[in-house]
């Protein structure tokens, strides 16, 4: 079950904690002595004991997933160390509520839009029309107004700097005061 590097020198786990790694180690699998970093974050924020009893009640298939969420947690506590991954997925859920609202408004936009374009062709006879149409031009005047007047209501443009920095296009520096969560939770 070790890794077969454990035999040479100890799992990180092992290393940091200065015990003897055993060939049945619990850490071996998940905490390679090439990435000491990995459990130094996981040991900082959780404690070895309490990750020790993690991996012991969980099925050996699931515990690669918990050691890279403890990893992932770990990660997220030392650069926002309030709110840790509550703040990136709040953050998230905000911007998702945010982009919904627009997708709304686009769309009724997009009905009244096709509605007004169906009864202007039903409702002009030959020779008389009631009401003028929005050309491109009005409408193009009518989505400027809209923006204006509904406060956040145009699309949503991506601010400069996000508050936290996502496994997906990680660039930050590494500096921990880069997080920052945001309040009101």
């Amino acid at each position: 079950m070790a890794s077969s590097s454990s035999y040479n020198s100890p799992c990180a786990a092992c290393k940091l904690l200065r015990r003897k790694c055993t060939p049945g180690c619990i850490f071996a699998p998940y905490f390679p002595p090439e990435e000491p970093q990995k459990f130094v974050n996981v040991h900082k924020i959780f404690g070895a004991s309490n990750v020790t009893k993690l991996l012991n009640e969980l099925l050996p298939h699931q515990r690669e997933d918990a050691v890279n969420s403890l990893a992932y947690e770990d990660e997220a506590r030392v650069r926002d160390p309030i709110y840790g991954c509550v703040g990136a997925i709040t953050f998230l859920q905000r911007q998702v509520q945010r982009l919904q609202k627009e997708l709304d408004a686009a769309n009724a936009d997009l009905i009244r839009y096709a509605c007004n374009d169906i009864t202007t062709s039903l409702s002009q006879a030959p020779g008389t029309s009631s009401f003028q149409p929005l050309t491109p031009r009005n409408r193009l005047d009518e989505f400027n107004r809209r923006n204006i007047d509904n406060e956040g209501g145009g699309f949503y443009q991506v601010p400069a700097a996000l508050p936290y920095s996502f496994p997906w296009n990680d660039t930050s520096s590494g500096d921990l005061n880069d997080g920052g969560g945001e309040g009101g939770l």
